[in-house]
């Protein structure tokens, strides 16, 4: 049985209700989870009472705890009918569960029951995990219920269970990491809760020749905006491919007869899987009785070769091998044992299986189990010897898909087979990066070398590659004030220590370390909100070897005052903040359920462009990485081919719609002797809240690159994307919440500290995913994250200026429009538009409702022309296809530059600096105003249906409310007291930044 329990702190609530008639209230907290229900004690006539009180649930089922919620309800005691009434609640999902180590005492503002209820205050808890076998479960309430009863009145007091609280506890850290993968049969059920019809095991030779045969030709997508029109080469091109599902049309899967698979986004991909697991009592091959035995497995043109092993006649390799069955040509497998030696490895055994009678084996089904094979001699004769093996076909579904050596990711016999570790397909974590605040207040009792002089001291503080000093501080009294705040990221696990230094600038270029403090991060206190940190003092150590006797004399030593804390309650910026894949803070705690989840089918790619030479022909090894939230995957790398198919499935968990996944493709440099970086060959960019929920999308993506010489298309990249909504309230209440966790509203970071901190957040992601097997490489991630995006390009400021042209060209249009009915150039319009502006002017109340109903109509009637497709980059928006070549020079020269002399560059490299800035202002700008085109053209058709939804209701309030009344509380919210205004942005506000603009075209 499981130990896992859930500890509650109930530790204090602040400014609740009054609801006794007396202008107090009697507390009390009644806490739900998992069929479980405790009570804290009540705290007489206390509208900001404490309790200090723990509880601990018992988890029945630790798999199902993403699941689950904690209720947690304050109420107010009438003592008079012995009955309660309703003060407040807090609602916490399972996701934001995290180990006793990362839990932090947090303030939630508490939640209304209903419509008419009437709350107010917070209530402060400490929500975590816990193993401890000592630690026993709470005595739980009489009559027990599962959820907390409708009925508020109770009819006798119930019996509770209080636990103080204890900061001893130590429980061990528990995480759980859930990767949804391909090979998952729990997905499977989750995505297929109807029984499936039983799958038969026959598999015919022209399956794979079948679905080659309905392939249908691509149907080209036509750019909806004529300004945005590009050459047909680069569009988007919309296809209707056969699919495990079925075949896809209009975004809609037509089943057909097969049986469905968990691989519904991609082709169903035979393979023939060998599992080699051991062999015994081999013969002996050399006069010494000896054998080193390795296990070659070979099918037509294609072999797979185990390790060698020295002088060991029971091996055991317990190996993998899949062959495409698109390219077998051959109808047996042969399985050869063979002896390695130096000149010509010598025959040991042979087994052979007919391709005809392998059977199919589909999960969920168990693994096949592996059988004992006599070996037999090139004749079939018995010999000495037997090898346990695995045969079987299957599909990508396969748990042996991803750690098998694949036949169409290696090379031909005839050539040197590429390293196995290095064309895997992967799923990468990238880790979890906190932000450490570090406050250095002052020091006291500094000693500098020299007795005449005051110490000129500053601090360095450093955090692995990170380093940061403060302003220097002249010591007259040996005391040194600075209160200043320094910021640095760090992952987790914390590996590297927070060294603070005090210094003595003695000279010019000549310091001296005064003394040093090494403090471990894991020791650091974390916070999830903006409340105080407690300050302390540490000892400075000596950095230098001291006498001991002295040592014993100086009973002080000197010191230095700090605030040190891991800020949880901020999202790290690890990529750009146009394409960020995930916005959710650091603490867990305050993550919110999924909304959905993104399911994206890799197929295939096509007419890629050589990235290399092998055998006097130009030709490409590729693979795949797509990324979302901290979750990277990496595809199978397909040696020697310029159309290779992928057909690989992953699904990701979404938890805000105004996210982008991105899919890179890079060719692989890393088969050869001499490694050197991987090459990139394009990406794709695809915002979730652009995609209708339910629908599948394929289409073929052109990889748009820019290079020196111009815009280059490097192939087609053919993608199934599919997002599916599992809480359509969740989903549609994300609109109206801030972008980024609050703490980004409270304490800002300045637009320069964001750039520092980006960029020491990639750093450390790249060197994590570095160290994984195979590495994700670092000019991967930094592709992936866009790394270079702020830096200055000339052609990038001329598509931000004429972005901003365009969002205001229906302004000029409109003024035009005006210039004519002013100039009477169309007299039976300019005598209509004097009516209707004579009508407004007598009846005022309908200016309002006019053009609200107005947009009503235009969203309706956009709602036939709205975008079928996801956007992609486009070169005419990106200025890519007019670009001067002085200016691509200029985009892809190195910073700092190295065209000119000193004085030049240092110039030259402050123009490009302040004018990236100005670059991003103008992209912002224009941002905002393509923002409100979208309102109306169903580019995120959830928005949309919100606005026009709003619009109409607008229209209606406004119809039957008089306008001197609208005008008069509009006038009055705007003039607020700002004890009525929040310090996060409002709904609507918060609403429009959510809306997609065209960043997401940009090149």
């Amino acid at each position: 049985m499981s130990n896992l329990k859930l500890g509650i702190d109930v530790v204090s609530a602040h400014n609740l209700l009054a609801k006794d008639g007396q202008g107090s209230s009697s507390a009390f907290v009644e806490l739900y989870f998992d069929g479980q229900r405790f009570r804290t004690t009540i705290k007489e006539k206390d509208l900001n009472p404490v309790w200090n009180e723990s509880f601990y649930f018992n988890i029945s089922d630790p798999t199902n705890l993403h699941y689950l919620t904690l209720d947690v309800y304050v109420y107010n005691h009438i003592r008079a009918t012995n009955s309660r009434s309703f003060l407040g609640k807090v609602c916490l999902n399972g996701n934001s569960f995290v180990p006793y180590s990362d839990a932090v005492v947090l303030h939630y503002p508490l939640e209304k029951r209903g419509i008419f209820s009437r709350v107010r205050g917070e209530l402060g808890l400490k929500v975590y995990i816990t193993d401890d076998p000592s630690i026993k479960s709470s005595t739980p309430l009489p009559a027990v219920e599962s959820l907390p009863p409708k009925d508020p009145g109770l009819t006798h007091r119930q019996a509770y269970t209080v636990h103080p609280v204890s900061n001893s506890v130590p429980p061990n850290r528990v995480e759980r990491h859930t990767f949804h993968h391909l090979p998952n049969p729990n997905h499977q059920q989750q995505q297929q809760p109807s029984s499936a019809p039983p799958v038969n095991h026959h598999v015919p030779k022209y399956v794979a020749d079948e679905m080659k045969a309905e392939a249908q030709p691509p149907k080209l997508v036509r750019m909806h905006s004529a300004s945005s029109s590009q050459p047909v080469d680069y569009a988007l091109k919309e296809t209707s491919p056969l699919l495990g599902g079925g075949r896809v049309v209009g975004g809609r899967v037509i089943h057909g007869d097969k049986t469905a698979s968990t691989y519904d986004l991609v082709e169903r991909m035979f393979f023939l899987y060998v599992r080699v697991v051991k062999a015994r009592d081999l013969p002996a091959m050399d006069v010494t009785g000896s054998i080193d035995p390795f296990v070659e497995v070979k099918i037509g043109n294609y072999k797979g070769i185990t390790k060698h092993f020295e002088k060991k006649q029971n091996p055991e390799w317990n190996q993998v091998f899949a062959f495409s069955r698109e390219r077998m040509q051959a109808s047996v497998l042969e399985v050869v044992i063979k002896d390695k030696d130096l000149v010509k490895d010598d025959f040991v055994g042979i087994v052979r299986f007919d391709i005809n009678e392998i059977p199919l084996r589909v999960p969920p089904d168990s693994p096949l189990a592996p059988e004992w094979y006599r070996l037999g001699d090139k004749k079939g004769e018995k010999i000495k010897g037997e090898l346990m093996l695995a045969v079987w076909i299957g599909t990508q579904a396969d748990e042996a898909f991803s750690e098998a050596w694949h036949s169409d990711a290696a090379t031909p016999v005839d050539s040197i087979p590429a390293a196995s570790t290095v064309i895997r397909s992967k799923v990468y974590h990238a880790p979890r990066l906190w932000y450490v605040r570090v406050n250095v207040v002052e020091a006291q009792d500094l000693v500098p070398s020299e007795k005449n002089r005051f110490p000129d001291v500053y601090v360095k503080v450093q955090i692995g590659n990170q380093v940061f000093k403060t302003k220097t501080c002249q010591a007259r009294t040996f005391s040194a004030f600075w209160n200043e705040d320094l910021l640095f990221v760090a992952a987790e696990p914390f590996e590297d220590h927070l060294v603070l230094s005090v210094e003595d600038r003695v000279g010019p270029g000549k310091d001296e370390i005064i003394g040093r403090v090494i403090i471990p991060l894991s020791s650091v206190e974390k916070r999830a909100d903006d409340r105080m940190i407690h300050s302390r003092w540490f000892n400075l150590e000596k950095p230098v070897a001291v006498d001991v006797d002295q040592l014993k004399k100086e009973k002080f030593s000197s010191r230095i005052h700090l605030r040190v804390c891991l800020d949880g309650g901020y999202h790290v910026l690890d990529e750009s903040t146009h394409y960020s894949s995930d916005l959710r803070p650091t603490a867990k705690q305050l993550w919110r359920p999924p909304i959905g989840l993104l399911e994206l089918g890799i197929l295939n790619a096509v007419g890629l462009h050589p990235m290399k030479t092998r055998d006097g022909r130009g030709t490409s090894d590729t693979y795949s990485v797509a990324k979302y939230g901290h979750k990277w995957v990496r595809t199978r790398t397909i040696i020697d081919n310029l159309h290779p198919k992928y057909n690989e499935q992953y699904t990701w968990e979404v938890f805000d719609p105004a996210t982008v996944l991105t899919v890179g493709v890079f060719d692989n440099s890393q088969l050869g002797e001499k490694g050197g970086k991987d090459l990139k060959i394009g990406k794709v960019r695809i915002r979730i809240s652009t995609l209708e929920t339910g629908r599948v999308y394929t289409h073929s993506y052109p990889l748009l690159v820019l290079h020196p010489t111009g815009v280059k298309k490097m192939g087609e990249l053919h993608l199934a994307i599919r997002f599916t909504c599992t809480s359509f309230v969740n989903m549609l209440y994300q609109y109206s919440r801030p972008l980024l966790p609050k703490m980004h509203y409270v304490r800002p970071f300045t637009v320069m500290q964001l750039d520092m901190l980006r960029h020491q957040a990639v750093n450390i992601v790249a060197l994590r995913l570095g160290r994984a097997e195979p590495p994700l490489r670092k000019e991967v991630v930094e592709y992936m994250s866009d790394v270079d995006s702020h830096l200055w390009s000339m052609r990038r400021s001329k598509a931000n200026f004429f972005r901003l042209m365009t969002v205001f060209s229906g302004l000029f249009s409109a003024g035009k429009w005006f210039g004519e009915i002013c100039m009477w150039k169309n007299p039976i319009t300019t005598v209509l538009v004097h009516v209707l502006y004579l009508m407004l002017a007598c009846f005022p109340e309908l200016i309002l409702p006019t053009v609200f109903l107005y947009m009503f109509l235009i969203g309706v009637w956009n709602y036939r022309y709205r975008p079928r497709y996801p956007p992609h980059m486009n070169t005419k928006i990106s200025q890519a296809e007019t670009v001067h070549p002085d200016e691509l020079d200029e985009e892809f020269d190195t910073f700092p530059t190295s065209r000119s002399p000193e004085l030049v560059r240092m110039r030259y490299d402050r123009l490009r600096s302040v004018a990236g800035r100005i670059q991003t202002v103008v992209g912002d700008i224009a941002t905002q105003g393509e923002r409100f085109q979208s309102l109306l053209s169903w580019r995120d058709p959830r928005a949309t249906a919100i606005f026009i939804l709003f619009c109409l209701v607008a229209a209606l309030v406004l119809f039957v409310t008089p306008f001197q009344v609208i005008a008069a509380l509009a006038g009055f919210y705007v003039m607020r007291h700002p004890r009525f205004r929040y310090r996060t942005p409002s709904v609507p506000i918060n609403f429009f930044r959510r809306l997609p603009a065209r960043t997401d075209s940009m090149l």
